[in-house]
């Protein structure tokens, strides 16, 4: 008896989006570790700690790249053991990415309330991850899938987050206006969804029971 990992289809073609939209922020964003490569014009504050940016676009971007190879149901079952060591790296992409952005976060524009966005991000993001590594040090599969969800759904800010600045960009809407907003909107969302979706019943399975169908 074959076992989906989504219950419909609708949210089959959101996962595959969200994994391509993923893999293709994330490749690209990795051009932050070529030497002399300048730091995002539309966001100077960036200015202000280029070492930790470029620490924090590299790790967050690994993050990216290895979160949705976790979710791939052939990936898991065939190589367990490499399912295992990519985990792993993910693992602690994100404790760089969360280390590196807390000076990002101090220097974030606009002021307190969205440094408080940030900052809270990076809470949210830490506690999931290491929680989710907790579950799976402590052999609790079913708790480990849960949180490494909530992990990747917090990951994903970093997609949201393009998504708004550029809809802010397209609306003409002032930054002073819209990034304390943008700061709070790009992972909070995510992480409704991904309670949406485990409280529904929705559950990621063991990677040798899955199968897209």
């Amino acid at each position: 008896m074959k076992t989906r990992l989504f219950s419909s289809p609708a949210l089959a073609w959101s996962w595959g989006l969200l994994a391509l939209s993923a893999l293709a922020i994330g490749l690209f964003s990795l051009r932050y570790a070529l030497p002399g490569m300048p730091l995002p014009s539309d966001l100077p504050s960036l200015a202000l700690s280029p070492r930790p940016f470029v620490v924090h676009a590299v790790s967050a971007s690994l993050a990216l790249v290895l979160g949705p190879l976790q979710f791939v149901p052939a990936w898991g079952a065939r190589f367990p053991a490499l399912h295992r060591w990519v985990g792993r790296a993910y693992v602690l992409s994100v404790a760089v990415a969360w280390l590196s952005s807390l000076p990002l976060a101090v220097n974030a524009m606009t002021g307190a309330v969205a440094a408080a966005g940030f900052f809270a991000l990076g809470l949210a993001w830490i506690v999931a991850t290491g929680m989710g590594l907790a579950r799976a040090l402590q052999r609790r599969f079913a708790e480990h899938r849960r949180w490494m969800l909530r992990s990747f759904a917090l990951t994903a800010a970093a997609i949201t987050l393009r998504i708004y600045l550029g809809a802010s960009m397209a609306a003409d809407i002032d930054e002073a206006v819209s990034y304390p907003f943008i700061a709070w909107l790009c992972w909070v969302p995510n992480m409704l969804v991904a309670e949406w979706y485990l409280l529904r019943g929705g559950q990621p399975q063991r990677p040798q029971a899955l199968q897209f169908q």
